[in-house]
């Protein structure tokens, strides 16, 4: 999220997460003062790519973040160097075809969730969905969510990938890019036809 007016309109909708980019190469890069009031159920995450503690700490302080999601190169120990901030940690993990799953073991004690989306040119924010099914190997109890291009036309195939097993895993979908009418402003009537089709079949 970007935009102040925007963020109150999707913040109406009362989503579990708002996130907000603390990257300056990209275009969703968050550079508002003042955060509007947000519903006291959405928890405002950060989201930053190799950024350093003291970056993060000052972003946290500014704009009372609740979630800190890491999305570069991050390593386990600054992680834990994170962790004693006093917020929740999401690592994101961009998924190809031969995803080893086995380098997450080492982000287990630290971190609170895990992000998976599709390997792609940037950290994120490609639009492209990746191969749910390479899920079926994650093979730890940690929570993740599950990010990379989803809309509207993912609808049924979330609702199949809700059968799975791992399924049971992911806590929360992450939406992005498809909703945009230009980066970091949200389509509100779209996301609030994609809030409702998901409630129907109790996702």
């Amino acid at each position: 999220m970007k935009y102040p007016e925007n963020i109150t309109e999707i913040a109406a909708l009362q989503p579990d997460y708002l996130g907000f980019i603390f990257w300056e190469k990209s275009s969703r890069m968050m550079d508002v003062g003042l955060l509007p009031e947000l519903p006291e159920t959405t928890k405002k995450v950060g989201v930053f790519v190799d950024a350093t503690a003291t970056e993060i700490r000052s972003k946290i302080n500014q704009y009372q973040l609740d979630i800190v999601q890491l999305h570069g190169n991050e390593s386990a120990n600054f992680c834990t160097e994170i962790k004693q901030l006093n917020v929740e940690i999401i690592k994101v993990f961009s998924i190809g075809t031969n995803f080893d799953f086995s380098v997450l073991e080492q982000f287990l004690p630290m971190v609170d969730y895990f992000l998976f989306d599709t390997k792609g040119k940037l950290p994120g924010g490609n639009g492209v969905t990746f191969d749910w099914n390479v899920l079926e190997n994650y093979p730890f109890e940690k929570p993740f969510f599950l990010s990379g291009g989803i809309g509207i036309n993912e609808i049924e195939a979330i609702i199949e990938f809700q059968k799975t097993k791992v399924a049971e895993k992911c806590i929360a979908i992450d939406v992005n890019s498809q909703f945009e009418t230009k980066p970091g402003l949200k389509n509100t009537i779209e996301l609030e036809k994609f809030k409702k089709l998901l409630y129907e079949h109790e996702i």
